[in-house]
């Protein structure tokens, strides 16, 4: 008789041998429209097809060809001229900047960097600027900026005590509070990093906890020495609104060293 064959036991790999085969792996990273349309106007820059002095397409017809909006297409323009790749000229649009390819690119390669902040960078950043947003618009402010910052306030009011998140209605009250600071680069700066920390916070669900209403309080006490010309005690206001985001961001950043 022909005997049973032996049955093997199965192979069943290392969690050692597993662990390494994810290392193979890497994280995907989703751009966002205005991240590909930067990309796109740096290969074409890259490549020679766009010159220094090239003039680009019309927004509207940009958004055309490229299927978004707007508003993405203005978001990448407005980075790139910021930082030199592109300039907009009197009655010619939008040019690539005149400046030689090799130190493009890198100004490129950093600006698209941007994108892959961290959000305690960003944090960080804001804290900068708000602070001294705070102290010049103490000091600067007109009555009419008291008036747009009021209303920004009141409608991020309206729409916390509907129990609904107000992310964009908080960073449009501290955008009018940089309006009201007279200094028209330090509101370019935080209308650059704006977009990237109103993602952040709808993905990292930061006021779940009720943050909102502890904000509201926060945001008047900013108004009110805003309103009362001082620049100290306004940007004391700002640092104390902003710690607990700020704290926040560590944690998140100390908890991605420590691989948690």
């Amino acid at each position: 008789m022909f005997g049973v064959p032996k049955i093997g036991r199965p192979i069943i790999s290392s969690p050692i041998k597993r662990n390494s085969m994810l290392e193979n792996f890497s994280e995907i990273v989703i751009e966002s429209p205005a991240d590909k349309i930067s990309r796109q106007i740096r290969e074409l820059i890259t490549s020679g097809q766009l010159k220094p002095g090239d003039r680009l397409p019309p927004e509207r017809k940009l958004a055309e060809k490229l299927g978004v909006g707007r508003t993405h297409v203005r978001e990448a323009l407005q980075k790139l001229e910021f930082y030199g790749i592109l300039k907009t000229l009197p009655q010619s649009g939008t040019v690539v900047a005149g400046m030689g390819i090799a130190a493009l690119e890198g100004l490129i390669s950093d600006v698209l960097q941007l994108e892959n902040s961290d959000f305690a960078s960003l944090v960080e950043t804001r804290v900068i600027l708000e602070t001294h947003a705070a102290t010049l618009a103490a000091k600067r402010r007109t009555a009419d900026d008291i008036i747009q910052i009021q209303k920004a306030l009141d409608a991020y009011e309206a729409k916390v005590k509907k129990g609904q998140q107000a992310v964009e209605e908080d960073l449009i009250f501290h955008l009018k509070i940089a309006e009201a600071s007279k200094n028209s680069v330090l509101k370019s700066l935080m209308l650059i990093i704006t977009p990237d920390i109103v993602n952040s916070f709808i993905k990292l669900d930061i006021c779940k906890d009720g943050r909102f209403f502890k904000a509201l309080d926060e945001h008047r006490v900013i108004l009110d020495c805003i309103i009362n010309h001082e620049p100290e005690q306004a940007a004391q206001a700002m640092r104390v609104h902003l710690k607990d985001v700020l704290d926040y961001s560590y944690s998140l950043k100390n908890g991605n060293a420590n691989g948690q």
